[in-house]
């Protein structure tokens, strides 16, 4: 009888969930890969936008404006903070940057003249088109654009309250009204896009049609954990990641929900600013496969 009770036990531990851990980037007022335990792995010394590890383990970096960046700016960089590549914004700010194609750079750029643009590793710019966006508030016109497989460009646009897509001559092709300002849109694989709202406090997934088909928002949870949704990323598993940049209760500043709203990891610190975007790296030490939904 102990014996057998003893083998339930051990059969329930071996069931029993593992404790989700992740590292990931985080950009924003402090730029740095933090590891599975919650430390600081590594750190640059600029504030960021946005950020992608590389393949080969460099990063790219949008960098915030500053004294060296007036107009923000774009650099790749090694892990020992070697400047592969760097490009200065000409207007207000730099918001996005992603490496498209044959080795390009993909970079909007807020200002009077609003666009998106894609550089040769040179600087060069070799595509180029104006956002069909609002002018009043420059800093409220676009936020993480992404490059699609089928060569055309998603780009939220706050103040707009709505994301588009656009094909490499500019012109609109699609477009979804959005509740709050979208800081975020993942083209998924079932042509379906994630979007996170600002201060909406929410993520949604919309279908071809522009119809919400999931949501989730502080109504999940039994208390505000989401406070200012901006950076998003789809895991492989299906799980959501949502930033919360103006850091929400208990001082969380990322969340892991499940398809069910369940959350299975949460990033909380004492101190520090909030995470504006990121890039999960690993989950429980394994790398994530394929190309980051980010």
């Amino acid at each position: 009888m102990l014996a057998a009770v003893i083998y339930l036990a051990g059969l329930a531990a071996s069931h029993a969930q593992t404790p989700v851990t992740h590292s990931f980037l985080a950009c924003g007022g402090q730029t740095r890969i933090v590891d599975g335990a919650g430390k600081t792995a590594w750190s640059y010394p600029h504030a960021t936008r946005d950020g992608y590890v590389l393949p080969s383990g460099n990063l790219l970096l949008t960098l915030s404006k500053s004294k060296e960046y007036p107009g923000g700016g774009v650099v790749e960089v090694t892990r020992d903070g070697q400047k592969l590549f760097e490009w200065k914004g000409t207007q207000a700010e730099v918001n996005t940057a992603q490496v498209v194609g044959d080795n390009r750079i993909m970079v909007t750029e807020a200002g009077p003249k609003p666009r998106l643009l894609e550089l040769d590793r040179a600087g060069k710019v070799v595509l180029e088109f104006p956002i069909s966006c609002q002018l009043t508030n420059h800093h409220m016109q676009s936020r993480m654009a992404r490059k699609l497989p089928n060569g055309n460009y998603l780009i939220p646009q706050l103040f707009d309250k709505v994301v588009r897509e656009y094909n490499a001559k500019g012109e609109i092709v699609w477009e979804v009204k959005t509740p709050n300002w979208p800081f975020t849109a993942i083209r998924l694989a079932n042509g379906n896009t994630l979007i996170n709202c600002t201060y909406g406090h929410v993520s949604i997934e919309v279908d071809k049609a522009g119809k919400t088909v999931w949501q989730v928002d502080n109504s999940s949870f039994d208390k505000p954990l989401i406070k200012d949704a901006c950076g998003g990323q789809r895991l492989p598993n299906g799980n959501t990641v949502i930033a919360c940049y103006g850091i929400g209760a208990d001082r969380t500043k990322m969340i892991e929900v499940t398809p069910e709203k369940k959350v299975v990891w949460s990033f909380v610190e004492a101190t520090g600013p909030g995470v504006h975007h990121f890039q999960i790296l690993d989950t429980n030490g394994k790398p994530l496969d394929g190309v980051p939904m980010k």
